[in-house]
């Protein structure tokens, strides 16, 4: 039987959904990198290392630019694509408010980057990991890594460790944050709000590992012959 003909505007799929794919291990290991990458930003003081830094976040917005576009083009339908990535878009033009000149969309555009470089990475890490504990220590560590860089930007902590410090252990044990200000208090309230899903999480996976383990063998039955 022949295959039916598609519209002219319609991508080959296998082809095109299968570079797709491939391409999701890759994205995803650049941005975990991007996280770093913009992590590093937010501490470099070197001019040579911020240039250094500032010219790879750029190169990954830009492959993640044409990724986003490139599904977009070769989604098969594209209505459903756009009704559920359309938020990604924010994110993507977030980067670009870095070149107004005002102080206070300066800062606006760095912590948008920042929460934008969080997002990429809870993504990747959800493409890279299947198991619901591997992928629940990477969002974990994104988190930490994002709430510290929004408490050193905003200027709650004066250097960035004891940031860091604080931002782990009320996202592991929801302990409050030493900080003041209005956003130490928001983030006190979310990371608290995370670690008792991540405590709920892990405990609902060993739970129901030791279920399975101990559950019992289904009885064989014997089919004897007449």
């Amino acid at each position: 039987m022949d295959r039916p003909p598609q519209p002219p505007d319609a991508p080959d799929a296998p082809e095109t959904e299968g570079l797709a794919r491939r391409l999701d291990k890759p994205m995803g290991v650049l941005g975990l990198v991007f996280v770093l990458v913009v992590l590093g930003q937010s501490l470099a003081t070197e001019p040579w290392l911020v240039t250094t830094l500032t010219v790879l976040g750029w190169v990954a917005w830009a492959i993640f630019v044409a990724e986003f576009a490139y599904r977009a083009l070769t989604a098969r339908d594209r209505r459903r694509f756009w009704a559920r990535n359309w938020w990604q878009l924010i994110f993507l033009a977030v980067p670009f408010l870095r070149f107004v000149r005002a102080l206070a969309f300066l800062r606006v555009a760095r912590v948008g980057g920042m929460l934008s470089a969080a997002v990429r990475g809870s993504r990747s890490a959800g493409r890279l990991l299947s198991g619901r504990i591997g992928w629940l220590v990477a969002v974990t560590g994104v988190v930490v890594l994002a709430a510290s860089q929004l408490l050193y930007v905003v200027g709650a902590y004066d250097s960035y460790g004891p940031a860091l410090y604080d931002a782990a252990l009320a996202t592991v044990s929801g302990e409050p944050l030493s900080a003041e200000g209005g956003l130490a208090r928001f983030l006190d309230v979310a990371l608290a709000v995370y670690s008792v899903a991540v405590f709920a999480t892990v405990a609902g996976a060993l739970g129901a590992y030791f279920l399975d383990r101990n559950r019992p063998e289904p009885a064989t039955t014997q089919v004897r012959s007449a």
